[in-house]
């Protein structure tokens, strides 16, 4: 189930995440010349795309969450990856602005909410308990993995075609590719095939079984430390989508070339390999909360770097070190909502947290294109990025560890 959640984490985020800033520049040029573009700015109006793709995924992510847990994963995971497959195809044919953002809110949004982290993430914690960190960084480094291949192939897409012939790419890979796997091969839970999590046989028969204590939502809801972690993961969230999101842009307003700075991008992603493995591993040995606090701290660092240096081989440096950070965010996620809630009401919990993490999250990717727009420069929102690293450690820090008796 891992190498499964791997192979979607590689299409469902790194497809349009981790390519969207290759597209960026042709989608701003495309149509900035609009009449809603002209309006918006051209950035603004690119950035905007990303924003509805979060706003939607935010607003389904409670009942994509509540379906995770209540129908099997198969199904969900599976009309999650329909829903971006004709979304990719239906955005290699639009002619406006409006349409572009209403094929992204309708069809990658919501796809992107059934079928991406949300959904690995409780298929992985269905089936791991003691090694959940591990297991979590091992199907999250697809996301990376996608983030060092990806932004080459969309570069090599966009320049040797155009961008409508990326879209139609992906489209059709996902499809025939995508939908299939997860079809034969997600089994929702170990129980489900005679084992139990962490690949434990199953207890004899008659042998006492102690379920784990089912939390209510609304006791969720009063718990400080899902606030705390909301808290926490929306201004971390903030900075890092729009540095993501805006890091090509940024380095071709420097004029470093395409290719260049999509190469930049996937050491970024490439180096998050190593921090997916590496921070699955120590949350499974150390306390979430100081794992999660060197996440931050490694941001922050990388994202100075950026700030401080105009030259590639530093910028890619900081790149790198800013990588190794956003590694560790997705199995972070995964493991302290694991070891807070358990693994029965995952899907439920990490699902109502994207509507609270959303007015927060979402900010930033747009942000950034409007002071683009308005100071012709970056640096004024990366100096804001900068405080908000330091807002998310100290949330992180109000954080405490859940009774082992409610970790499932």
């Amino acid at each position: 189930m891992v190498l499964v959640a791997f192979s979607v984490d590689f299409v469902a985020v790194g497809f349009f995440f981790y390519s969207y800033g290759v597209f960026f520049n042709a989608i701003a040029k495309e149509f900035g010349d609009s009449d809603l573009g002209a309006m918006l700015g051209s950035h603004l109006g690119a950035s905007l795309g990303l924003t509805i793709t979060h706003a939607v995924g935010a607003i389904a992510a409670p009942l994509v969450g509540r379906a995770l847990d209540r129908f099997p994963l198969r199904r969900v995971i599976a009309t999650g990856a329909l829903s971006m497959s004709f979304g990719f195809l239906l955005l290699s044919q639009v002619n406006s602005l409006l349409q572009f953002y209403l094929v992204i809110g309708v069809f990658i949004g919501f796809g992107a909410s059934s079928m991406g982290h949300l959904a690995t993430s409780k298929l992985v914690a269905n089936w791991f308990d003691k090694r959940r960190g591990m297991a979590l960084g091992i199907a999250a480094a697809g996301v990376s993995l996608s983030g060092v291949v990806m932004p080459n192939v969309s570069a090599y897409l966009v320049e040797g075609f155009d961008w409508r012939t990326g879209f139609l790419v992906f489209g059709l890979f996902t499809m025939f590719m995508v939908v299939p796997l997860v079809l034969r091969l997600v089994i929702s839970r170990p129980e489900d095939v005679g084992l139990r999590p962490d690949g434990a046989l199953p207890l004899p028969a008659g042998s006492p079984v102690v379920p784990a204590p089912r939390i209510g939502m609304r006791d969720v809801i009063r718990e400080r430390n899902f606030w705390v972690i909301v808290a926490a993961f929306s201004l971390l969230f903030c900075s890092m989508s729009a540095t993501l999101t805006h890091m090509i842009p940024r380095l071709v307003d420097l004029g470093v070339g395409l290719a260049d700075a999509a190469k930049v991008m996937s050491v970024c992603a490439g180096i998050g390999v190593f921090g997916k493995l590496g921070f699955g591993w120590i949350a499974d040995r150390q306390p979430v909360r100081r794992v999660l606090v060197l996440v931050i701290i490694l941001q922050f660092l990388g994202q100075f770097l950026m700030f401080k240096n105009d030259g590639l081989l530093m910028f890619t440096l900081g790149a790198a070190i800013f990588g190794l950070g956003v590694g560790g965010v997705i199995p972070m996620q995964g493991a302290i909502v694991g070891a807070t809630f358990g693994r029965e009401r995952f899907g439920a919990v990490l699902g109502l947290m994207r509507p609270a993490m959303f007015p927060i999250q979402i900010i930033g990717v747009p942000f950034a294109g409007w002071v683009y727009d308005v100071y012709s420069s970056y640096d004024p929102a990366f100096m804001v990025f900068l405080c908000l690293y330091v807002g998310s450690a100290v949330a992180i820090s109000f954080y405490r560890a859940a009774p082992k008796a409610v970790a499932a």
